[in-house]
């Protein structure tokens, strides 16, 4: 299956981090696709700070045989010493069709044509779709932290041209 990303405007971020879904996107969303207000709001402080795109934006995950938005994904951080972490979701309901594997494809390649030289992916050992996610496309594990809601989290990172 193709999937694509479609890059959210400024006013289709504003929207989406009102928890509003962005004009012209009506009925376009899988269930439970639409990313979490949180996510577009960060990409807003991004911008507001100064960071350009890639890093200042939410992508939408859209499956091209049908036009339908089955997840979003995205920079969480501009690059601090070349690395920039990134976060993906996909519907319950379109999950193991490629999405999220296809979507961070595509998220390393804009990472590290914008002079990125490493991503980091953070995920709970529990999500095994992730974990085979992120060690399908060649990432390491380099550490594990306590998140801010107490979640065990592992760190994977790709470095550039690995």
């Amino acid at each position: 299956m193709p999937f694509s990303l479609l890059q959210l405007s400024r006013p289709a971020l504003e929207a989406l981090a009102a928890s509003r879904v962005p004009d012209g996107l009506e009925g376009r969303f899988a269930p439970d696709a639409l990313p979490p207000s949180f996510v577009a709001s960060r990409s807003l402080v991004l911008a507001a700070a100064g960071h350009s795109e890639p890093w200042a934006t939410t992508y939408l995950i859209v499956d091209d045989d049908d036009d339908r938005i089955v997840g979003g994904c995205g920079f969480k951080t501009a690059p601090q010493d070349g690395r920039v972490e990134v976060g993906y979701g996909v519907s319950p309901a379109e999950q193991g069709r490629g999405a999220a594997t296809q979507a961070l494809e595509m998220l390393l390649r804009r990472a590290f044509e914008a002079g990125a030289n490493e991503v980091l992916v953070e995920v709970a050992p529990t999500n095994h779709a992730s974990n085979r996610v992120v060690q399908k496309l060649g990432f390491a594990v380099v550490g594990a932290r306590i998140d801010g809601d107490n979640e065990y989290l592992v760190q994977w990172a790709k470095r550039s041209g690995a």
